[in-house]
């Protein structure tokens, strides 16, 4: 079976980066196995219009019907926006649903979770940010069948509840009884959820 996916675009959750575990494995599994994909993982900017815009930018040029979207946390609800407006399918890892509620609590300066210690790695998270929040919230999920959502109850951040509320008509929503917000399970399932995305190499 010819792998029908050309291109992965993988976006980070709040406070994070590209060095963080999941993203890593993600490159990692990329390097492995699909060497020919197109893997982009960006440094997303703290402004939510921005991360949003910057990722529009990086995928202008790729073929819509051959690409695909998975985000984490902040990075899920992200990936939720960009597939209701490109049209293509996204694997979202808990992911946040009203982040304009939650991160209202985090407005000042921020650090990495990857390297707190370095000043490279502040940030303000502004007042504004939460009206960008706000104002990017798709009023709903259009295609269920587009997404495969991944829940934990355990996860420690984000209430298990609502993530699953948001996404519960998506058929192939996976609910993980324990694990936790980082996913440290997820080498359990990268490959049920690189199959939902057409990722998996030629055989």
């Amino acid at each position: 079976m010819s792998a029908r996916t050309t291109h992965l675009l993988y976006l980070h959750g709040f406070r994070s980066s590209p060095r963080s575990a999941k993203a890593q494995r993600m490159a990692a599994w990329v390097a492995q196995q699909r060497p020919d994909l197109v893997f982009a993982c960006p440094q997303l900017p703290p402004s939510p219009a921005a991360a949003v815009d910057l990722a529009l930018s990086l995928v202008q040029s790729w073929p819509r019907e051959r690409m695909v979207l998975m985000g984490s946390s902040l990075g899920g609800f992200y990936a939720t926006v960009l597939a209701e407006r490109l049209g293509c399918p996204a694997v979202l890892l808990n992911p946040a649903v009203d982040p304009a509620r939650d991160l209202a609590a985090y407005l000042g300066e921020q650090s990495c979770w990857q390297s707190p210690e370095d000043p490279e790695q502040r940030f303000f998270f502004r007042a504004e940010f939460v009206d960008e929040l706000r104002t990017l919230k798709p009023a709903a999920i259009t295609r269920p069948e587009r997404y495969l959502p991944v829940i934990a109850k355990g996860d420690e951040v984000l209430d298990w509840r609502e993530m699953h509320a948001r996404y519960a008509d998506c058929p192939r929503l996976k609910l993980l009884e324990g694990s936790d917000h980082a996913l440290s399970d997820f080498d359990d399932y990268l490959e049920e959820l690189c199959a939902f995305l057409g990722l998996m190499p030629r055989t």
